[in-house]
């Protein structure tokens, strides 16, 4: 015998029946538990601006690429041309 289905694990109805198993069992789960997340979310808020400032500053590059030296060497002293002399 040949079967014209797909020999996976998943058949698109199975697959089909689980999102939607899934996602009503989140969305009761939300709703049973809003009382809780509301609760926790000033906290979240707070704990947000540490860690954006943390993984934002990731995005420049660190502090590699800055020449360090160039902060210590004093003040800058105005180059003088070879025909001032």
């Amino acid at each position: 015998m040949n079967d014209n289905h797909s020999s996976s694990a998943w058949s698109t109805y199975s697959r089909t029946v689980f999102i939607a198993f899934a996602l009503i069992a989140l969305g009761l789960i939300a709703y049973e538990h809003r009382v809780h997340v509301l609760g926790i979310l000033p906290w979240l808020l707070i704990l947000a601006c540490p860690l954006m400032h943390l993984f934002m500053h990731h995005g420049h590059g660190g502090h590699s690429g800055h020449d360090h030296a160039s902060h210590w060497a004093g003040p800058v002293q105005p180059k003088k041309e070879a025909d001032d002399v």
